[in-house]
């Protein structure tokens, strides 16, 4: 996904949630609910997450330099990691801590109208973000079924909006569960209970959004359809005898490190190799522009697995 898709779902969720944080606390004041005040810390914790994100989107987006030759693109993986993180520790260990102390302590509820007026508001908010976040998604899904497609996706600000919105249309269901419980049916400690299950919900969320964020950052490979189609040019040149390895590696949404051993003819000249070199790299930029970066060894598959086999073996390695 192009950085201008992302950055406008997060704009999005960015919008919708700051607004919703305003109401959500102002409610929680006036009737006093437990459930209310989760929410509201729920939707203060992610807008200031979607203000990280495009922070780390901006962050990725700087040049190379001497210090980081390959650039700043995992940067965004970095932040992403770090929302993840704060989901947890603020959003789901305040939300668990003020539930505990609702009900040992339970208290009668105030007017909670302006609660279920806010909740509907706050629905209306979250699923129109929730569909930005959805649709972005479908466009990288292709025909993976949604978990493969959650695994292999690379652009972690789309995941955690869309998990960040629908966790939050949980918890919406959820308060309004616990306050009509508490307000209707005298059961008060439903209320403080209702922000458990909310922390409950966020601490699953920000477990996942940790775990692929974790991935991401430790570094992935490209999609299989990106390892192949790179692999169906290099083999369809008459240059290349065989193809040793290929190794890519995503240091961002749309930036992908490239490196290939090839095997070329024996009896290519040397400005012949460097020509097939300049056009492999052409080609394989122009059909995939996120390879940024791309290296390509000349080396004979013979001396290749060679060194393959001293590496498994852990042998030192004897030159010719």
């Amino acid at each position: 996904m192009a950085a201008g898709g992302s950055r406008a779902v997060i704009l999005a969720a960015l919008v919708g949630n700051a607004l919703i944080t305003i109401t959500k606390f102002v409610a929680a004041s006036l009737s006093g609910s437990s459930a209310m005040l989760s929410e509201g810390i729920h939707s203060l914790v992610d807008t200031g997450n979607q203000g990280l994100l495009l922070y780390g989107i901006k962050r990725s987006k700087r040049p190379a330099d001497e210090q980081h030759p390959f650039g700043y693109g995992t940067e965004l993986y970095f932040w992403a990691f770090i929302v993840a993180l704060l989901i947890f520790s603020i959003g789901a260990g305040v939300s668990i801590y003020e539930g505990i102390h609702k009900v040992l302590h339970p208290e009668p509820l105030g007017d909670v109208t302006i609660n279920f007026v806010v909740l509907g508001l706050a629905a209306i908010f979250e699923a129109a973000a929730w569909w930005i976040a959805w649709k972005s998604f479908q466009s990288t899904r292709g025909k993976r079924s949604f978990y493969e497609a959650v695994r292999s996706s690379k652009d972690p600000t789309v995941m955690t909006v869309l998990f960040e919105d629908t966790a939050a249309m949980l918890g919406l269901f959820v308060a309004a569960a616990g306050i009509a419980g508490a307000k209707y049916l005298g059961i008060l400690w439903l209320d403080g209970g209702a922000s458990i299950v909310i922390g409950v919900i966020l601490a699953g969320t920000a477990a996942l959004l940790a775990r692929e964020t974790k991935s991401l950052l430790i570094g992935e490979a490209a999609l299989p359809e990106v390892d192949e189609g790179i692999r169906n040019i290099v083999e369809a040149h008459p240059a290349i005898t065989s193809i040793n390895e290929i190794r890519t590696l995503h240091r961002g949404p749309e930036d992908v490190l490239l490196a290939i051993s090839l095997d070329f003819e024996d009896n290519l000249p040397a400005g012949k190799v460097e020509d097939v070199i300049f056009n492999l790299e052409v080609a394989i930029k122009n059909e995939f522009p996120m390879v940024r970066r791309l290296f390509i060894e000349v080396q004979s598959s013979r001396h290749h697995h060679q060194i393959l086999a001293a590496e498994k073996e852990n042998k030192p390695l004897q030159g010719i």
